[in-house]
């Protein structure tokens, strides 16, 4: 059961590490890139879907 629990803590990191990525590129605003950090897959799923050549093309 340990090996579940462990990849969902990576993909909390790494949804959370990309949301940060995105928000800072868009934002260049530190508060900006902590608050997505905080709500991670959800931004990242959002921004996928809202820019161009996002997964809604």
């Amino acid at each position: 059961m340990s090996g579940g629990s462990d990849a969902a803590k990576a993909g909390i990191g790494l949804g959370s590490a990309i949301a940060v990525a995105i928000s800072w590129s868009q934002n260049q605003s530190i508060l900006w890139a902590i608050f997505h950090g905080f709500i991670s897959w959800i931004y990242v799923i959002y921004h996928a879907f809202t820019r161009p050549g996002g997964l809604a093309g």
